[in-house]
């Protein structure tokens, strides 16, 4: 009788088993199905920790694009669904647990060769995106959603800066308009600066007078190992930038952290008019209306960001902090270990992740990338804050297996100086592919950001 006892158990957990197996190899079709044509750079590296299985359903994922910014002169308010595909690996996936999924960061390591390969790959196809690139923009009327998904995996860097207008809605898709509507939105920059800048201090308020001050202050510490930053002229259009827009958003005024944001733009947009590395340039070789056009477009295109987190800025700043909890979920469903970890270690993710949603991580990768990245950034539209929790548990979790070696100082230091420096678009790529997996995967399951 205890025998018989015994083999229904054994039957029931084989079929308990066989079950949760079927679902998650459904589940990783579904999703396979739904990124089919996306090709971004590397492979998805999934591996299984080996413990009891934890028991839950799982939902098939669905992936839909939200609303894009508003655009200028056109609603751009239409969803799409991702066509492109993520590179899976062949090997066969064992029995899941999703609050432990997680990516192994020796299996990273011993991928680069691979990723390497892919990347060449990539390259090979340059000519062939250029070319999408410029059917979509020598037409009339742009296609925004086409533009999104072509841009989500990177633009041509000459291409960036017609790209990033248009995808802010600073530009106006119809091309009759365009020249118009920028010639008129650079003059109206000007006349803020001329009526809220270019004043004596006798005519600003005391909040007004130390709002100019910190961004003074903070100016010359904005990417300070990129010595282009560190020009006088730089820091002066930066300063006439941010406290324009400071003054011109009352509800949140300056904020440290968003000196960093004009960056990626003033790089984009000057790369108009001067050509070679960033370390070669110099403010001085520009005349002042090409300099007032330059800081018109980063000013406009650093409202149009802001517009989709504008609590991300406001006092307390309680968008971020929604941001840190929801990152915190995600992690304790995706590696429970680290998550576990962190946790005994009275680590709180509020000591790191603030930083990382403040300046977009910015400050943790090399400047090199960060236009790389916004390209993703700025292809996600209104969706944006949301897909910035699963970039930013890709890339915490790019160094799973070194955290849960560490103790809680040794985490603090670690999380402060990640070791990025010699990262490359491989390593990016990396990240925004699990980010966007694990999107496709959980972003519409109604338990991973339970309380």
């Amino acid at each position: 009788m205890k025998n018989d006892h015994n083999n229904n158990a054994e039957h029931n957990k084989d079929t308990t088993v066989g079950i949760l197996d079927s679902r998650f190899n459904q589940t990783l079709r579904n999703v396979q199905g739904l990124l089919k044509g996306r090709n971004i750079p590397g492979k998805i590296l999934l591996s299984q920790r080996v413990e009891s299985p934890d028991y839950t359903s799982l939902s098939s994922p669905t992936y839909i694009r939200s609303s894009s910014y508003s655009e200028t002169g056109t609603s751009d308010q239409t969803s799409e669904t991702v066509e492109e595909e993520v590179h899976s690996t062949s090997k066969p996936f064992g029995i899941p647990n999703e609050n432990k999924l997680k990516i192994s960061a020796s299996n990273v390591e011993s991928s680069s060769e691979e990723l390497r390969k892919s990347s060449m790959g990539a390259r090979a196809t340059d000519s062939a995106r250029v070319m999408k690139f410029t059917k979509v923009l020598s037409e009339t009327m742009v296609k925004l959603e086409k533009l999104r998904e072509f841009s989500w995996r990177g633009v041509p860097d000459y291409m960036r800066p017609t790209v990033w207008r248009l995808l802010l809605g600073y530009a106006p898709p119809n091309s009759d308009r365009r020249e118009g509507v920028l010639k008129r939105k650079r003059l109206e920059y000007l006349d803020c600066v001329s009526q809220y800048y270019d004043i004596p201090d006798t005519e600003r308020s005391d909040d007004e007078i130390n709002m100019l001050r910190q961004i003074a202050v903070d100016c010359p510490r904005t990417v300070p190992e990129v010595s282009f930053f560190q020009q006088q002229q730089v820091q002066k259009s930066l300063e006439r930038i941010l406290y324009t827009w400071a003054i011109r958003h009352p509800a949140s005024g300056y904020v440290q952290g968003i000196n960093d944001l004009v960056t990626p733009f003033l790089v984009v947009f000057l790369s108009e008019y001067l050509e070679g590395g960033i370390d070669n340039w110099s403010m001085s070789d520009l005349s002042s209306d090409e300099i007032s056009n330059v800081e018109a477009d980063c000013y406009w295109c650093l409202s149009k960001l802001l517009d989709s987190m504008q609590d991300h800025y406001t006092f307390a700043q309680p968008g971020i902090q929604r941001l840190v909890f929801k990152l915190k979920e995600l992690v304790r469903r995706i590696d429970d270990p680290v998550s576990n970890h962190m946790e005994e270690q009275g680590l709180e993710f509020l000591q790191f992740a603030f930083r990382w949603f403040n300046c977009l991580l910015i400050r943790e990768i090399p400047f090199h990338l960060v236009t790389r990245l916004w390209d993703t950034y700025l292809a996600e539209g209104d969706a944006l804050p949301d897909f910035l929790v699963y970039i930013s548990a890709s890339f915490l979790l790019t160094w799973s297996d070194n955290l849960q070696k560490l103790d809680f100082q040794e985490l603090v230091m670690f999380l402060q100086h990640l070791p990025t420096k010699n990262w490359t678009d491989q390593e990016l790529e990396m990240v925004l592919s699990r980010a966007f997996m694990w999107h496709s995967m959980f972003n519409n399951s109604p338990s991973h950001l339970a309380n």
